[in-house]
């Protein structure tokens, strides 16, 4: 099998991930590397550490592929879930035998929950001025 970057592209509400997939031959070893950093350095919590190689373990090529990340837009928590939604993706393109332990699991659905915009004469998206009565 001669060896073949993909990308894929994933997104979590204002954040986006470009993904790149490589697998890796022998004696090499499998990297996730976010931003030039190692994921677990850059995703220090272990939440959104678990988030990030979820897909992996689903499709079940833990330490078969290496990916390449460049992430922006967001915070930790969406650019976690931007990462996520990319690596299903690129696994998806790469091989279609595993779109449906991926499809069943969510990881191929983009989420579309974003934060409401503010409406006028509301100080948020729903919280409206005090009442006074007098």
């Amino acid at each position: 099998m001669a060896a073949r970057t993909l990308n894929a592209v994933g997104r979590r509400k204002s954040s986006s991930a470009r993904v790149y997939l490589s697998p890796v031959s022998e004696g090499e070893e499998a990297t996730i590397t976010v931003n030039k950093k190692p994921f677990d350095e850059y995703f220090p919590n272990p939440t959104t550490q678990m988030v990030v190689v979820q897909p992996l373990a689903v499709a079940d090529v833990q330490g078969k592929f290496s990916f390449t990340v460049r992430v922006n837009g967001g915070g930790f928590s969406g650019q976690a879930g931007a990462v996520r939604h990319g690596i299903a993706r690129a696994l998806e393109k790469f091989n279609e035998e595993l779109r449906s332990p991926l499809k069943k699991a969510g990881l191929l659905t983009r989420d579309a929950r974003a934060v409401e915009r503010k409406k006028p004469g509301r100080h948020k998206a729903r919280k409206k001025p005090q009442f006074s009565k007098r």
